[in-house]
Protein backbone atom coordinates (compact mmCIF):
# COMPACT_ATOMS: atom_id res chain seq x y z
CA UNK A 1 0.00 0.00 0.00
CA UNK A 2 1.34 3.54 -0.85
CA UNK A 3 1.15 5.97 1.89
CA UNK A 4 0.26 9.70 1.59
CA UNK A 5 1.22 12.00 4.42
CA UNK A 6 0.52 15.92 3.91
CA UNK A 7 3.61 17.61 5.71
CA UNK A 8 2.10 20.55 7.28
CA UNK A 9 5.12 22.18 9.70
CA UNK A 10 7.43 21.95 6.48
CA UNK A 11 5.07 23.62 4.37
CA UNK A 12 4.91 26.29 6.30
CA UNK A 13 8.48 26.79 6.95
CA UNK A 14 8.40 27.17 2.80
CA UNK A 15 5.72 29.21 2.70
CA UNK A 16 8.10 31.83 4.84
CA UNK A 17 10.68 31.17 2.90
CA UNK A 18 8.73 32.40 -0.27
CA UNK A 19 7.86 35.57 1.69
CA UNK A 20 11.13 37.09 1.07
CA UNK A 21 12.46 37.92 -2.63
CA UNK A 22 16.40 37.42 -3.25
CA UNK A 23 18.58 40.16 -4.27
CA UNK A 24 18.66 40.70 -7.81
CA UNK A 25 21.48 38.25 -9.76
CA UNK A 26 25.04 39.62 -10.40
CA UNK A 27 24.85 40.63 -14.32
CA UNK A 28 27.41 40.75 -16.76
CA UNK A 29 28.14 44.72 -18.46
CA UNK A 30 28.77 43.02 -21.60
CA UNK A 31 25.25 41.64 -22.38
CA UNK A 32 21.58 42.98 -22.26
CA UNK A 33 19.47 41.01 -20.33
CA UNK A 34 15.87 40.40 -19.79
CA UNK A 35 14.17 40.01 -16.72
CA UNK A 36 10.91 39.03 -18.31
CA UNK A 37 10.80 35.24 -17.69
CA UNK A 38 8.16 35.24 -20.59
CA UNK A 39 11.00 36.97 -22.77
CA UNK A 40 14.01 35.05 -22.91
CA UNK A 41 16.88 36.24 -25.35
CA UNK A 42 16.44 35.52 -28.74
CA UNK A 43 18.83 32.94 -29.94
CA UNK A 44 19.64 32.02 -33.69
CA UNK A 45 20.96 28.40 -32.80
CA UNK A 46 19.13 26.07 -34.57
CA UNK A 47 19.79 23.57 -31.15
CA UNK A 48 19.50 25.14 -27.51
CA UNK A 49 19.09 24.41 -24.22
CA UNK A 50 19.82 25.84 -20.64
CA UNK A 51 18.77 23.94 -17.30
CA UNK A 52 19.25 25.10 -14.05
CA UNK A 53 21.70 22.00 -12.47
CA UNK A 54 20.29 22.33 -8.45
CA UNK A 55 16.42 21.57 -9.31
CA UNK A 56 16.70 20.08 -13.14
CA UNK A 57 14.14 22.11 -14.14
CA UNK A 58 14.44 23.44 -18.37
CA UNK A 59 14.18 27.15 -18.50
CA UNK A 60 14.75 26.96 -22.56
CA UNK A 61 14.77 24.39 -24.81
CA UNK A 62 15.08 24.23 -28.88
CA UNK A 63 15.41 21.01 -30.24
CA UNK A 64 17.11 19.38 -27.49
CA UNK A 65 17.06 15.64 -28.59
CA UNK A 66 18.20 16.62 -32.48
CA UNK A 67 21.08 14.54 -32.83
CA UNK A 68 24.09 16.71 -34.32
CA UNK A 69 27.84 16.55 -34.42
CA UNK A 70 30.21 17.31 -31.77
CA UNK A 71 33.16 18.34 -32.48
CA UNK A 72 35.49 19.19 -29.62
CA UNK A 73 32.40 18.96 -27.72
CA UNK A 74 33.02 14.97 -27.63
CA UNK A 75 36.13 15.64 -25.03
CA UNK A 76 33.57 15.97 -21.97
CA UNK A 77 32.95 12.70 -22.01
CA UNK A 78 36.62 12.07 -22.83
CA UNK A 79 37.52 13.96 -19.18
CA UNK A 80 34.80 12.07 -17.80
CA UNK A 81 35.68 8.41 -18.68
CA UNK A 82 39.23 9.63 -17.16
CA UNK A 83 37.62 11.05 -14.17
CA UNK A 84 35.57 7.75 -13.33
CA UNK A 85 38.53 5.48 -13.98
CA UNK A 86 40.52 7.74 -11.65
CA UNK A 87 37.67 7.59 -9.05
CA UNK A 88 37.75 3.74 -9.16
CA UNK A 89 41.48 2.97 -8.67
CA UNK A 90 41.76 1.98 -12.44
CA UNK A 91 43.97 5.02 -13.45
CA UNK A 92 46.16 7.19 -11.56
CA UNK A 93 46.74 10.57 -12.62
CA UNK A 94 50.33 10.38 -11.72
CA UNK A 95 50.81 7.90 -14.36
CA UNK A 96 52.02 8.35 -17.94
CA UNK A 97 51.68 7.37 -21.58
CA UNK A 98 53.64 7.45 -24.76
CA UNK A 99 52.97 9.17 -28.13
CA UNK A 100 53.55 6.60 -30.27
CA UNK A 101 55.12 6.99 -33.64
CA UNK A 102 52.05 6.17 -35.40
CA UNK A 103 50.11 8.23 -33.26
CA UNK A 104 52.51 11.09 -34.02
CA UNK A 105 51.97 10.81 -37.57
CA UNK A 106 48.35 10.67 -37.77
CA UNK A 107 47.96 13.71 -35.11
CA UNK A 108 50.65 15.57 -35.16
CA UNK A 109 49.54 19.27 -35.28
CA UNK A 110 45.89 18.34 -36.49
CA UNK A 111 43.58 20.37 -35.37
CA UNK A 112 43.69 21.93 -31.51
CA UNK A 113 46.86 20.41 -29.93
CA UNK A 114 49.06 20.20 -27.23
CA UNK A 115 51.86 19.66 -29.60
CA UNK A 116 53.23 16.35 -28.06
CA UNK A 117 56.18 14.94 -29.48
CA UNK A 118 57.29 11.85 -31.05
CA UNK A 119 57.72 9.16 -27.93
CA UNK A 120 57.61 11.58 -25.44
CA UNK A 121 55.95 10.23 -22.28
CA UNK A 122 53.24 12.40 -20.48
CA UNK A 123 51.21 11.92 -17.35
CA UNK A 124 47.72 11.72 -17.45
CA UNK A 125 47.08 14.99 -15.45
CA UNK A 126 48.96 16.89 -17.62
CA UNK A 127 47.28 15.15 -20.53
CA UNK A 128 43.54 16.43 -18.75
CA UNK A 129 44.57 19.38 -18.60
CA UNK A 130 45.65 19.79 -22.62
CA UNK A 131 42.14 18.00 -23.86
CA UNK A 132 40.09 20.26 -21.52
CA UNK A 133 41.30 23.46 -21.89
CA UNK A 134 43.29 23.80 -25.22
CA UNK A 135 40.74 21.11 -26.51
CA UNK A 136 44.11 18.58 -27.66
CA UNK A 137 43.42 16.29 -30.12
CA UNK A 138 46.70 14.43 -29.73
CA UNK A 139 46.20 13.97 -25.84
CA UNK A 140 42.67 12.70 -26.87
CA UNK A 141 44.36 9.85 -29.10
CA UNK A 142 47.45 9.19 -26.40
CA UNK A 143 45.04 9.13 -23.05
CA UNK A 144 42.77 6.63 -25.48
CA UNK A 145 45.53 4.45 -26.50
CA UNK A 146 47.17 4.68 -23.14
CA UNK A 147 43.90 3.44 -21.05
CA UNK A 148 42.23 0.99 -23.65
CA UNK A 149 45.44 0.22 -25.75
CA UNK A 150 43.50 1.62 -28.65
CA UNK A 151 40.59 4.23 -29.94
CA UNK A 152 37.82 1.83 -30.29
CA UNK A 153 38.51 0.12 -27.10
CA UNK A 154 38.38 3.66 -25.51
CA UNK A 155 35.47 4.28 -27.27
CA UNK A 156 33.64 1.43 -26.29
CA UNK A 157 34.23 2.88 -22.69
CA UNK A 158 33.13 6.02 -23.94
CA UNK A 159 29.70 4.57 -25.30
CA UNK A 160 29.51 2.52 -22.01
CA UNK A 161 29.39 5.66 -19.82
CA UNK A 162 27.02 6.96 -22.00
CA UNK A 163 24.46 4.48 -21.60
CA UNK A 164 24.94 4.34 -17.81
CA UNK A 165 23.91 7.91 -17.69
CA UNK A 166 20.67 7.83 -20.18
CA UNK A 167 22.09 9.53 -23.16
CA UNK A 168 19.69 8.20 -25.32
CA UNK A 169 20.89 10.01 -28.52
CA UNK A 170 24.96 9.84 -28.52
CA UNK A 171 27.40 7.79 -29.89
CA UNK A 172 30.68 8.21 -29.59
CA UNK A 173 33.39 6.93 -32.53
CA UNK A 174 36.01 8.98 -31.63
CA UNK A 175 38.02 10.43 -28.41
CA UNK A 176 38.56 13.28 -29.65
CA UNK A 177 35.47 14.84 -32.13
CA UNK A 178 37.30 14.90 -35.44
CA UNK A 179 35.34 14.69 -38.54
CA UNK A 180 34.18 10.83 -38.85
CA UNK A 181 31.15 11.33 -41.23
CA UNK A 182 29.25 11.66 -38.46
CA UNK A 183 29.33 8.26 -37.35
CA UNK A 184 29.58 10.61 -33.62
CA UNK A 185 26.80 12.37 -32.89
CA UNK A 186 25.02 13.78 -29.31
CA UNK A 187 21.96 15.78 -27.94
CA UNK A 188 21.71 19.16 -26.04
CA UNK A 189 19.65 16.88 -23.67
CA UNK A 190 22.47 14.68 -23.44
CA UNK A 191 24.99 16.99 -23.05
CA UNK A 192 23.35 18.48 -20.29
CA UNK A 193 22.99 15.24 -18.45
CA UNK A 194 26.55 14.31 -19.35
CA UNK A 195 28.04 17.90 -18.12
CA UNK A 196 25.85 17.86 -14.79
CA UNK A 197 27.13 14.33 -13.95
CA UNK A 198 30.75 15.07 -14.83
CA UNK A 199 30.47 18.69 -12.15
CA UNK A 200 27.93 16.71 -9.05
CA UNK A 201 29.99 13.32 -9.38
CA UNK A 202 33.40 14.33 -10.06
CA UNK A 203 33.49 17.99 -7.91
CA UNK A 204 37.27 18.19 -6.90
CA UNK A 205 38.91 16.79 -10.90
CA UNK A 206 36.42 19.73 -12.02
CA UNK A 207 37.79 22.09 -10.42
CA UNK A 208 41.20 21.11 -10.45
CA UNK A 209 40.68 20.81 -14.68
CA UNK A 210 38.15 23.01 -15.73
CA UNK A 211 37.73 26.80 -15.61
CA UNK A 212 41.40 27.58 -17.04
CA UNK A 213 41.80 30.41 -19.25
CA UNK A 214 45.42 28.98 -20.69
CA UNK A 215 47.81 26.80 -20.95
CA UNK A 216 51.69 26.75 -21.13
CA UNK A 217 53.19 23.25 -22.55
CA UNK A 218 56.50 23.02 -23.25
CA UNK A 219 56.91 26.07 -23.39
CA UNK A 220 53.92 27.19 -25.83
CA UNK A 221 51.11 29.05 -23.82
CA UNK A 222 47.44 29.19 -25.57
CA UNK A 223 44.14 30.00 -24.35
CA UNK A 224 40.83 28.61 -23.97
CA UNK A 225 38.08 28.88 -26.65
CA UNK A 226 35.38 29.19 -24.31
CA UNK A 227 34.24 32.52 -24.22
CA UNK A 228 32.22 33.01 -21.31
CA UNK A 229 35.49 33.23 -19.59
CA UNK A 230 35.76 37.03 -18.61
CA UNK A 231 32.58 37.64 -19.79
CA UNK A 232 29.92 35.47 -17.85
CA UNK A 233 30.43 36.41 -13.70
CA UNK A 234 31.08 32.89 -12.25
CA UNK A 235 31.67 30.78 -15.62
CA UNK A 236 33.75 27.74 -15.05
CA UNK A 237 33.23 25.65 -17.90
CA UNK A 238 32.73 23.73 -20.20
CA UNK A 239 33.63 22.96 -23.43
CA UNK A 240 33.80 24.77 -27.12
CA UNK A 241 33.42 22.63 -30.07
CA UNK A 242 34.63 23.25 -33.79
CA UNK A 243 34.55 21.37 -37.48
CA UNK A 244 33.60 22.39 -40.91
CA UNK A 245 31.61 19.35 -40.40
CA UNK A 246 29.73 20.82 -37.24
CA UNK A 247 29.83 24.45 -37.05
CA UNK A 248 30.52 26.05 -34.01
CA UNK A 249 29.05 24.55 -30.09
CA UNK A 250 29.45 25.21 -26.82
CA UNK A 251 28.46 23.53 -23.78
CA UNK A 252 28.84 26.36 -20.74
CA UNK A 253 27.94 26.78 -16.65
CA UNK A 254 28.25 29.39 -14.18
CA UNK A 255 27.73 29.23 -10.79
CA UNK A 256 26.54 31.84 -8.62
CA UNK A 257 25.99 32.06 -4.93
CA UNK A 258 25.14 28.24 -5.04
CA UNK A 259 23.02 28.06 -8.02
CA UNK A 260 24.61 27.01 -11.39
CA UNK A 261 22.99 26.83 -14.53
CA UNK A 262 24.19 25.08 -17.98
CA UNK A 263 23.10 25.49 -21.35
CA UNK A 264 24.41 23.79 -24.67
CA UNK A 265 23.92 26.03 -28.24
CA UNK A 266 25.11 24.09 -31.44
CA UNK A 267 24.99 24.32 -35.11
CA UNK A 268 26.50 28.38 -35.47
CA UNK A 269 28.23 29.53 -38.66
CA UNK A 270 29.57 32.18 -36.51
CA UNK A 271 31.66 32.11 -33.32
CA UNK A 272 30.38 35.64 -32.24
CA UNK A 273 26.50 34.34 -32.89
CA UNK A 274 27.80 31.28 -30.25
CA UNK A 275 29.73 33.49 -27.84
CA UNK A 276 27.01 36.15 -27.78
CA UNK A 277 23.83 33.80 -27.17
CA UNK A 278 25.65 31.52 -24.71
CA UNK A 279 26.28 34.20 -22.57
CA UNK A 280 22.76 35.74 -23.06
CA UNK A 281 21.14 33.02 -21.96
CA UNK A 282 23.01 31.81 -18.80
CA UNK A 283 22.47 36.13 -18.02
CA UNK A 284 18.88 35.47 -18.94
CA UNK A 285 18.63 32.31 -16.69
CA UNK A 286 19.96 34.27 -13.58
CA UNK A 287 18.33 37.19 -13.86
CA UNK A 288 14.83 35.79 -14.74
CA UNK A 289 14.34 32.61 -11.71
CA UNK A 290 14.76 33.21 -7.87
CA UNK A 291 16.27 29.98 -6.04
CA UNK A 292 14.48 29.83 -2.79
CA UNK A 293 15.67 26.87 -0.43
CA UNK A 294 13.74 24.47 0.70
CA UNK A 295 15.53 22.08 2.92
CA UNK A 296 18.89 21.12 3.68
CA UNK A 297 20.80 17.84 3.23
CA UNK A 298 19.87 16.04 6.60
CA UNK A 299 17.23 18.04 7.26
CA UNK A 300 14.22 16.03 9.26
CA UNK A 301 10.60 15.95 7.23
CA UNK A 302 8.23 13.23 8.76
CA UNK A 303 8.05 9.52 9.85
CA UNK A 304 7.13 6.35 8.31
CA UNK A 305 5.44 3.76 9.94
CA UNK A 306 7.46 0.17 10.44
CA UNK A 307 6.69 -3.36 10.95
CA UNK A 308 8.73 -5.75 12.25
CA UNK A 309 11.11 -3.71 13.42
CA UNK A 310 12.76 -2.41 16.82
CA UNK A 311 10.66 0.40 16.69
CA UNK A 312 7.41 1.23 15.34
CA UNK A 313 8.69 4.25 13.22
CA UNK A 314 11.62 5.59 11.66
CA UNK A 315 12.47 9.44 10.93
CA UNK A 316 12.80 10.58 7.02
CA UNK A 317 15.44 12.98 6.26
CA UNK A 318 16.01 14.45 3.35
CA UNK A 319 19.11 13.12 1.20
CA UNK A 320 20.04 16.14 -0.64
CA UNK A 321 19.44 19.84 -0.90
CA UNK A 322 16.18 20.62 -2.89
CA UNK A 323 15.15 23.97 -4.01
CA UNK A 324 12.16 25.71 -5.94
CA UNK A 325 12.93 28.18 -8.71
CA UNK A 326 10.66 30.42 -9.07
CA UNK A 327 9.76 33.42 -11.91
CA UNK A 328 11.58 36.68 -10.66
CA UNK A 329 9.54 38.76 -8.07
CA UNK A 330 6.68 36.51 -7.85
CA UNK A 331 5.61 34.31 -4.56
CA UNK A 332 4.49 31.02 -4.26
CA UNK A 333 3.03 28.54 -1.76
CA UNK A 334 3.71 25.15 -2.07
CA UNK A 335 2.17 21.75 -1.09
CA UNK A 336 4.06 19.05 0.70
CA UNK A 337 3.55 15.33 0.88
CA UNK A 338 5.64 12.29 1.49
CA UNK A 339 5.27 8.70 -0.31
CA UNK A 340 6.10 5.39 0.68
CA UNK A 341 5.64 1.56 0.34
CA UNK A 342 4.30 1.36 3.57
CA UNK A 343 4.33 0.15 6.60
CA UNK A 344 8.33 -0.17 5.49
CA UNK A 345 9.89 -3.45 6.95
CA UNK A 346 12.70 -4.17 9.20
CA UNK A 347 15.36 -4.37 8.77
CA UNK A 348 16.48 -0.42 7.80
CA UNK A 349 19.94 0.46 7.39
CA UNK A 350 21.12 4.42 8.45
CA UNK A 351 20.51 6.31 5.22
CA UNK A 352 18.76 3.86 3.18
CA UNK A 353 16.35 5.56 1.03
CA UNK A 354 13.10 4.69 2.27
CA UNK A 355 10.59 7.34 0.80
CA UNK A 356 10.09 10.32 -1.36
CA UNK A 357 9.01 13.71 -0.71
CA UNK A 358 6.83 15.80 -3.35
CA UNK A 359 6.54 19.60 -3.57
CA UNK A 360 3.90 21.31 -5.96
CA UNK A 361 3.84 25.00 -6.67
CA UNK A 362 0.98 26.70 -9.02
CA UNK A 363 2.69 26.85 -12.41
CA UNK A 364 5.37 24.90 -11.23
CA UNK A 365 6.64 21.40 -12.25
CA UNK A 366 6.85 19.29 -9.77
CA UNK A 367 9.55 19.06 -7.23
CA UNK A 368 10.76 15.01 -6.17
CA UNK A 369 13.53 14.84 -3.06
CA UNK A 370 14.21 11.34 -1.90
CA UNK A 371 13.88 10.50 2.00
CA UNK A 372 16.55 8.09 3.54
CA UNK A 373 16.16 6.72 7.08
CA UNK A 374 17.03 8.94 10.22
CA UNK A 375 18.31 6.02 12.32
CA UNK A 376 18.95 2.14 11.88
CA UNK A 377 16.06 0.38 13.00
CA UNK A 378 16.91 -4.07 13.48
CA UNK A 379 14.76 -6.66 13.02
CA UNK A 380 12.61 -6.70 16.26
CA UNK A 381 11.20 -9.71 18.20
CA UNK A 382 8.24 -11.73 19.06
CA UNK A 383 7.38 -8.88 21.12
CA UNK A 384 7.46 -6.18 18.58
CA UNK A 385 5.57 -8.27 16.44
CA UNK A 386 3.22 -8.53 18.82
CA UNK A 387 3.00 -4.68 19.09
CA UNK A 388 2.94 -4.58 15.21
CA UNK A 389 -0.71 -7.44 15.45
CA UNK A 390 -2.37 -5.43 18.09
CA UNK A 391 -1.57 -1.94 15.85
CA UNK A 392 -2.92 -3.35 13.02
CA UNK A 393 -5.83 -4.47 14.29
CA UNK A 394 -7.27 -1.04 16.19
CA UNK A 395 -6.04 0.47 12.68
CA UNK A 396 -3.95 2.98 14.07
Amino acid sequence: MRRLFSVAAAAATVAAAFAAVPAQAIRSPHVEVSADPARPPEVVAPIALLIDVNSGRVLFERQSHRRFVPASLTKIMTSYVAFELVKQGKLKLDASFPMRPETFRQWHRVGSTMFLENNSQTRVADLLEGIVTVSANDACVVLAEGVSGSVPGFTALMNAQARALGMRDTHYNTPNGWMDEGRTYVSAADLATLSTALITRHPDFYRRFYGHETMIWNGIEQRNHNPLYGAVPGADGVKTGFTNEAGYGLVGSAQRGGRRLMMVVGGYDRPQDRARDGAALLEWGFAAFDETPLFAPGAHLGSARVQGGTVASVGLMAARPLAMLVPHGQKVRPTLSIRYKGPLRAPIAKGQDVALLIVRAPGQPEARLPLVAAEAVPAGGMLDRLRDGFTAMVGR
